[in-house]
């Protein structure tokens, strides 16, 4: 109990501020896996029997049509083909927009995160939450978070999908497109997927905290491999668990190919990938998706450690100026007082 009460070192948006930059600062330097792991995840490959009998026909045409700049067989020849069609920015569309995503949606994360935790830390009695408690408190941080900020994603999704023979958008006429073609909904196209998707930070920040107990006694601070290490662990295992939802999620906000409806739901993306592709489409892109979550996360929560540190030291020392200024203050009132 006398731990709970303690006060704590840094106000909600101190920590959401940390984890914000540390986001920033990991997504920038790994973008490229970004844009390589959702061609993979958005492409949809023909049905094996469909590609042998236009073969067979001599189609050979509408084969090469619909596989150009479309399907790509892994994550280097995804590569390849990006720099041969757009040159090396195009391993780099949409960055502007997508970091702006990742700061407001880790912000709010950590923001609501801190808050929820905190507050169920000063009800409980039960000491160090749960693997099932940390969990929950991740999900309803990440659901609040989704709320705020999925229109950003929305956006960022649209234009590293966008067709090559297109004229490159910005982030502002990117969303007044996707608003054009459904409305101002639309930007939230995707939300019940997004709000499905809450349990994967849930699970690697239920991860981090459960390992962090195990392996390093609940330390507050850790050094920066260790840090990199939990976060690079927990990701990982929240990725393997949540990669399907995360391919039809990529599905239902990306721009459809030429003669391809939208996708209207969540099961219509599974089920559309499933009967092309089968199971295992559902993980399509997994190998960037765990390169670029490993490296992400692991080089957030070490630069979060890093950056929670500098901001206490900040918020400390602000403090203390502040009471002494209002220390000076005080001293001169009686002097103001008999004068």
């Amino acid at each position: 109990m006398a731990g709970q009460s303690k006060e704590a070192p840094l106000p909600s948006w101190g920590y959401a501020l940390a984890g914000a930059t540390g986001a920033v600062l990991a997504n920038a330097a790994v973008y490229p896996l970004d844009i390589v792991k959702t061609k993979l995840q958005v492409q949809v490959k023909r049905e094996r029997k469909n590609t042998e009998k236009s073969l067979e026909n001599g189609d050979v045409s509408k084969c090469d049509e619909e596989e150009e700049g479309e399907i790509y067989t892994s994550a280097l020849d995804a590569i390849q083909k990006i720099i041969a069609k757009s040159g090396v920015n195009g391993l780099y569309t949409g960055m502007v927009g997508s970091l702006i995503g990742v700061a407001s949606t880790n912000f709010a994360y950590f923001y609501w995160y801190t808050l929820v935790r905190n507050f169920y830390l000063s009800k409980s009695t039960a000491g160090a939450p749960s693997t099932a408690i940390e969990l929950s408190l991740g999900a309803v941080a990440g659901a609040l978070a989704q709320l705020f900020t999925i229109p950003v994603a929305v956006v960022t999704t649209r234009q590293q999908t966008r067709p090559y023979s297109a004229k490159p958008l910005g982030l502002f006429a990117t969303a007044q497109e996707v608003i054009s073609e459904d409305g101002v909904s639309g930007l939230w196209r995707g939300l019940k997927a997004s709000l499905v998707l809450v349990v994967n930070p849930a699970i690697t920040y239920g991860c981090y905290q459960r390992l962090k107990q195990i392996l390093f006694n609940g330390r507050d601070r850790l050094s920066p491999g260790e840090a990199f290490l939990l976060g690079a662990l927990s990701k990982s295992l929240a990725t393997l668990a949540t990669q399907p939802l995360i391919v039809a999620k990529v599905g239902l906000q990306s721009a459809p190919p030429p003669g391809r409806k939208a996708y209207k739901s969540f099961g219509e993306v599974m089920k559309v990938i499933v009967e092309k592709e089968g199971t295992l489409g559902l993980f399509k892109g997994i190998g960037p998706q765990l390169v670029k979550g490993l490296l992400v996360q692991g080089v957030l929560m070490m630069s979060k450690e890093r950056m929670e540190l500098i901001f206490i030291l900040l918020f400390r020392w602000s403090k203390k100026m502040r009471a002494e200024r209002l220390a000076k203050v005080a001293s001169a009132l009686p002097l103001v007082v008999k004068s």
